[in-house]
C-alpha cells in the first residue's frame, strides 16, 4: 500500500507542485519526458519501453502528448491513479494503464487507449514512476528513444483534438471561452470515477 504525501515532480524545465508518494516498500516519484518519436510498429515500441521499465524497476507509461492539456493534467492523472491503487478502487491492474485511464478522462480501459501511442510520427510524453535514482536512469534511457522537445504544455493548437478527446461541446467552449479548455480537461479527469 502507498500513502500519498507528495510526489516530487519535474516536468521538463520547471518544477510543478510537490507531492511525495511513500509506499510501504519504497519512496517513489514521477517525472516526465516528452518529444517526438517515429513508431514503425506499436508492439515493438511497447516492448522496448517494457525493457527499459524492467531494467530500472520503474513504471513507464507513454501517451499522445497532443492530447495532454499541460503539466497539471499529468499531475492530476498520476495523483488520482495512485490514490485509486492505494485504496483498491483501481480499474486497471497495471498502474501505468490506470494513469492513462485518468489522463484520458475515460472510465473504461478500452476507451483510455485512445491516449496511447500509434504508428507513425507523433508527439509523446512518457510518465516515469519509481524510486528517485531509478526514475533518473529510466529518463536517461528514454532520451535514446525520443527527440526531446516541449510537447507537454497546453497550446491553442491542441484545442480541436482536446475537445474531441474529452467530449467538450461547443456550448461549453462558448460559455467558458477557448482559454478554459485546459480547465475543462482537468474537470473531466477529476470526474472519471465519480460520473458512472
Amino acid at each position: 500500500m502507498c500513502n500519498i504525501i507528495s510526489i516530487n515532480v519535474s516536468l521538463g524545465f520547471r518544477p510543478l507542485r510537490l507531492f511525495s508518494v511513500t509506499c510501504v516498500f519504497s519512496n517513489m516519484e514521477f517525472k516526465t519526458i516528452g518529444g517526438s518519436v517515429s513508431i514503425r510498429k506499436v508492439p515493438v515500441f511497447l516492448k522496448e519501453l517494457a525493457s527499459v521499465s524492467s531494467l530500472h524497476n520503474t513504471i513507464v507509461q507513454a501517451m499522445d502528448a497532443d492530447k495532454i492539456a499541460g503539466e497539471e493534467h499529468i499531475s492530476l492523472a498520476v495523483e488520482k491513479a495512485l490514490r485509486a491503487v492505494e485504496n483498491g478502487s483501481n480499474v486497471a491492474r497495471d498502474t501505468g494503464v490506470e494513469i492513462m485511464r485518468f489522463a484520458s478522462g475515460k472510465r473504461q480501459i478500452e476507451e483510455a487507449f485512445s491516449m496511447g501511442v500509434h504508428e507513425g510520427d507523433m508527439n509523446v510524453v512518457f510518465v516515469v514512476l519509481g524510486e528517485p535514482g531509478d526514475v533518473d536512469l529510466t529518463i536517461q534511457d528514454l532520451k535514446e528513444i525520443v527527440s526531446e522537445k516541449p510537447v507537454l504544455a497546453y497550446s491553442e493548437s491542441k484545442n480541436e483534438i482536446l475537445a474531441s478527446q474529452f467530449s467538450i461541446t461547443e456550448q461549453e467552449i462558448k460559455a467558458a471561452g477557448k482559454s478554459s479548455i485546459p480547465l475543462l480537461v482537468l474537470e473531466r479527469v477529476a470526474l472519471v470515477d465519480i460520473l458512472k
